[in-house]
């Protein structure tokens, strides 16, 4: 049986070295931003290399595949999915044959690190406002709140936390996850060259981070409106084993 993960997260926040991690196992196929350009069809927002992501994946929402097996008959298939990109026409179906998982980090964090690839950026670029109605919407349907893990609790003791987080998903947790070759990986969607130099640089999760960054004005607005969503599911995360 086919164990599907799908870790919802921002933009700018640990996802990618998450989604290593997890290709790091050993039993893992995993797939990057699903539904990028059907988002980019929908919206008709203009990010970088855009022509190569909507020549990449499907442009209608409708024919992501997201279910049945794993991709190479892996035991377990984990999904990145960017929460801004769930708009109302993504189907949700599939969701209730996955396990979910959603990972956090402080607005301010994400917002200092995004308008380095792209300036002025709006609330709902950031997803996490969506990011808390998935939960809910999880939440509801399960019964119980799912698995939350923050990324600057990640960073600061990668091992425990990963093994937190397996546990939570119900997956046995190897130290295999803890490290992964640098350079860009066959799996990357074809917007890495933007937005992983980072990641292609690292062989493992970054050291815990200092204070937070100093914004200017208009940045720092743009993150205190997303605080409230952050800090409700911040209230469920994990605490590491």
């Amino acid at each position: 049986m086919t164990i599907r993960i799908a870790m919802w997260s921002g933009p700018r926040n640990l996802s990618t070295a998450m989604m290593y991690a997890f290709a790091a196992r050993g039993d893992c196929s995993v797939t990057d931003e699903p539904f990028y350009a059907a988002y980019l069809a929908l919206t008709g927002l203009q990010h970088p290399m855009q022509d190569a992501v909507l020549a990449s994946q499907p442009t209608d929402p409708d024919a992501v595949r997201l279910t049945g097996a794993a991709p190479g008959g892996a035991a377990i298939w984990y999904q990145k999915h960017m929460t801004q990109h769930m708009l109302a026409p993504m189907p949700r179906g599939w969701m209730a044959e996955c396990r979910h998982a959603f990972l956090i980090r402080h607005p301010a964090r994400v917002v200092a690190s995004y308008v380095r690839k792209r300036e002025s950026p709006a609330l709902e670029d950031l997803g996490f406002a969506q990011q808390r109605v998935l939960f809910d919407q999880v939440a509801q349907r399960t019964g119980k709140a799912p698995p939350v893990i923050d990324s600057a609790d990640v960073r600061a003791r990668p091992g425990a936390m990963l093994r937190a987080l397996c546990a939570a998903l119900g997956i046995a947790y190897t130290d295999r996850m803890l490290h992964w070759p640098a350079g860009p990986k066959p799996y990357d969607g074809v917007w890495s060259p933007v937005w992983y130099q980072a990641v292609h640089a690292s062989t493992g999760f970054d050291a815990a981070e200092g204070p937070l960054p100093a914004l200017p004005a208009a940045y720092a607005t743009l993150a205190d409106g997303a605080m409230a969503d952050f800090e409700a599911l911040a209230a469920h995360r994990l605490r590491g084993i």
